[in-house]
C-alpha cells in the first residue's frame, strides 16, 4: 500500500513521493520544516493510512540514545539482591525496554516516530547510526543480539534547531516540508473546518499570510496556530469584514494571542499601528 495523504491530512505530491521512497528503500525519513506545518502528525497519519502500529519516541535535552535501546536498572537489582529477593535471578527483570527494542521486536511491521531529533545532544544522531544501519543491538547483560526481522518504517523530525552530522544524513531520506502556499493552506483548513464560509476562509487566510510577511516578526504563525485562530474567530462569530478592517488603530488581528506568541511580536504591531496612525494625521 502507498501513501497518499488521509481524509485528514493534505499531502502535497512531493511529501507523499518522500514517504513512499523511504519506505521502498527501508531508510529512515528525516523530515524537516517549520513547527506547526505537521510533521509529527505525518508519522501518525503514515501509521493510519498504512494499518500499521505507532511507535513514538520524544526526543527531550536530557534524552540518551540507549534509552531506544534499553535501560538496565542495576541499583534496583543491588537493592533487591540486598533483600533477598528471588528477581535477582533474572536479569531480565531489570531490563526496559526502549522504543528501538519494540519496533525491532514488534509482531507486525510498525511506524517507529523518533520525533524532535536535534533537541538532543549532537552526538545523540551519531549513536544510533548503527541500529538504526543494522537494525540490531546487541544487549550486554544478557548476552543476547536484538535484530528486526521486518524493518520498521522509522520517520524522524528536526525543527533544524542543530546541524545534524553527514554520516546520520547520508542513511535517511530526505525531506524538507516547505510553508503552504495559500491554496494548499485553503485544503488543510477545509479538512479541519468543512463548514467554514467561504468569505470568512478568505478574509482570514489574506490576515495570516500578510501577517507572516512583516519584517522583524520574531516568530511567525504556523499551521496549527491558524487552525486555533479559526477555531476562535468560528466561536466568537467574528464577522469577516472585521478582518477585512484597515483601519491603522486596528492593525492587530482579533484574538492575535493565537497567532502572536510573544511580547516582542505584539509590540512590533503597535508600534507599526501608532506610526501608520502618526503618518496618517
Amino acid at each position: 500500500m502507498r501513501f497518499e495523504g488521509t481524509k485528514d491530512y493534505v499531502a502535497t505530491d512531493e511529501l507523499a513521493a518522500a514517504v513512499n521512497a523511504a519506505v521502498t528503500l527501508e531508510r529512515p525519513l528525516l523530515v524537516k520544516g517549520e513547527p506547526g506545518t505537521g510533521k509529527t502528525e505525518l508519522a501518525r497519519q503514515v501509521a493510519g493510512a498504512l494499518g500499521a502500529p505507532l511507535l513514538e519516541w520524544h526526543i527531550k535535552s536530557t534524552t540518551k540514545a540507549h534509552q531506544g535501546l534499553y535501560e538496565y536498572d542495576a541499583v534496583a537489582r543491588l537493592r533487591d539482591s540486598q533483600l533477598g529477593d528471588d528477581r535477582v535471578h533474572d536479569v531480565t527483570n531489570y531490563i526496559k525496554k526502549g522504543k528501538l527494542w519494540e519496533a525491532f521486536t514488534h509482531e507486525t511491521r510498525p511506524v517507529l516516530l523518533i520525533d524532535e531529533i536535534d533537541k538532543a545532544d549532537i552526538e545523540f544522531p551519531n549513536d544510533l547510526l548503527q541500529e538504526l544501519d543494522k537494525m540490531e543491538f546487541y544487549v550486554y547483560e544478557t548476552g543476547e543480539t536484538i535484530r528486526a526481522e521486518v524493518r520498521p518504517i522509522v520517520i524522524i523530525t528536526s525543527n533544524n534547531e542543530k546541524e545534524l552530522p553527514d554520516a546520520f544524513l547520508r542513511r535517511c531520506f530526505f525531506h524538507f516540508i516547505a510553508f503552504p502556499d495559500e491554496d494548499t493552506m485553503e485544503k488543510i483548513v477545509q479538512v479541519h473546518f468543512p463548514d467554514l464560509k467561504g468569505r470568512l476562509l478568505s478574509e482570514a487566510l489574506n490576515v495570516f499570510f500578510e501577517l507572516r510577511t512583516v519584517p522583524g516578526l520574531k516568530k511567525k504563525p504556523s499551521t496549527s496556530e491558524l487552525l486555533d485562530w479559526l477555531k476562535l474567530l468560528l466561536a466568537e462569530d467574528i464577522d469577516p469584514s472585521v478582518l477585512r478592517e484597515r483601519d491603522p488603530r486596528k492593525l492587530i488581528p482579533p484574538m492575535h494571542g493565537a497567532l502572536l506568541k510573544n511580547e516582542q511580536d505584539v509590540q512590533l504591531f503597535e508600534r507599526l499601528a501608532f506610526m501608520s496612525r502618526r503618518d496618517g494625521g
